[in-house]
Parts: structure tokens; sequence; C-alpha cells
């Protein structure tokens, strides 16, 4: 067999040893360019997500108004006995 099974490797640590990781230097920094950015560029006025028109919410509260009243008036006019 040879040395590239899986099966025969030893157990890798999920946190490797930072004086071999690459990228950092002595005592634990970074050098500068090896990481992304700290803040993305997207965001502002330009990204902003379109708001919600308020012409269907007042069509419905208007519709829902009409039938109320309509009831209302319909139940005062048999309670006096028009109807």
């Amino acid at each position: 067999m040879s040395d590239n099974d899986p099966a025969r490797k030893p157990f890798n640590a999920q946190n490797p040893d930072p004086s071999s990781t690459a990228g950092l230097e002595p005592g634990g920094g970074v050098a500068p360019g090896d990481t992304p950015p700290s803040e993305s560029a997207v965001g502002g006025d330009e990204h902003e997500p379109p708001q919600r028109g308020r012409t269907g919410g007042v069509i419905v509260i208007g519709i829902a108004a009409i039938v109320f009243l309509l009831v209302a008036l319909g139940l005062i006019g048999r309670a006096v006995g028009l109807f």
C-alpha cells in the first residue's frame, strides 16, 4: 500500500499548529494583504430593498370598512323595523 492511503493517515487536529500555518508571521500576526477586507462594499442607498406601496393595504381596509358599515346599518335597520 502507498502512503497516500487516507485510512492510514494519522488524525489531523482541527486547529493546526500556528508555527506551521501558512500566512502567519512570528507571534501570530498576519502579513498585510493576506486577509480579505474587513467590510464589504455592498450597502448604502443604491442597494436598499424596494419599499412596498401602501395602495393594496388601503384598498383592503377600505373594502372591509364598507362591508362593516353595510352590515351594521342592516342590523340597525332590522332592529328599528325598516326591514
